[in-house]
């Protein structure tokens, strides 16, 4: 993680669809990798699942609100930092984010650059004091291939392959879940925050990128569980 943005891993919960979206585009232009849900649970579910380096959380979310969502992260990571994101501005509403070591409140709504600013102030000082430890980003064996999440590269022999952001989240997946059935919603929640028929076509054309790579070893193979999911089965030498 740096304080410019590169390799920083941003966790988005915000339930306005378009809002999402913009901050998605916005962040990502910025040299940050964002991952959206769209409700609270999904948003806790995914940081035990990969982590993250930075969180963005809306208040009013439906389901677990922006607080109980914080709480449940600073419980699993207390130094993430964490900047809210609301429509209430309330002295009250900012008191008790603060009280929760969140560390900026900014009110909606916001021009871009300036959450960009307010982001890159906190990544600095948060580093300048000691960089969070980033979770997920080990270097994965599968069959004869090393998969690096961290650089996206799977690299087999003299090999490289440089992978896209999504297809590297969606093999750190199946790869953490080896010889395990992983359901689709699953994939989906975890690398689009939704699960729908339109990311679910999305994904079904990363899953055939991701075959492709993963033919040269034939003890490696994404398995199609019908109507659940996927399994990354790797077969012991």
């Amino acid at each position: 993680m740096s304080s410019n943005g590169k390799n920083t891993r941003i966790l988005l919960a915000e339930d306005d669809v378009n809002l999402g979206f913009l901050l998605v585009d916005f962040l990502e232009s910025n040299g940050f990798e964002v991952k959206l849900y769209r409700d609270g649970q999904s948003a806790l579910q995914g940081f035990k699942r990969t982590g993250a380096d930075f969180c963005l959380i809306d208040i009013m979310l439906p389901g677990m609100d922006g607080f109980r969502l914080t709480t449940g992260i600073k419980e699993l990571d207390s130094r993430i930092p964490v900047i809210i994101l609301s429509a209430r501005s309330l002295k009250e509403d900012k008191i008790a984010g603060f009280r929760l070591g969140v560390d900026d409140y900014i009110t909606k709504p916001f021009e871009e650059e300036e959450l960009l600013y307010r982001i890159r102030a906190v990544l600095n000082r948060t580093t300048q004091s000691g960089p969070v430890t980033p979770q997920g980003f080990d270097v994965i064996s599968i069959g004869q291939f090393s998969f690096d999440p961290q650089n996206l590269m799977l690299i087999h022999g003299g090999n490289s392959q440089r992978m896209t952001i999504k297809e590297t989240r969606i093999l750190n997946v199946l790869a953490t879940s080896v010889n395990s059935i992983v359901t689709r919603d699953e994939i989906m929640i975890d690398v689009w925050g939704e699960a729908d028929y339109y990311t679910g076509r999305s994904l079904d054309v990363f899953i055939s990128k991701l075959r492709g790579y993963l033919k040269r070893d034939p003890s490696v193979r994404i398995i199609t569980i019908p109507t659940l999911g996927y399994k990354l089965e790797v077969e012991k030498a």
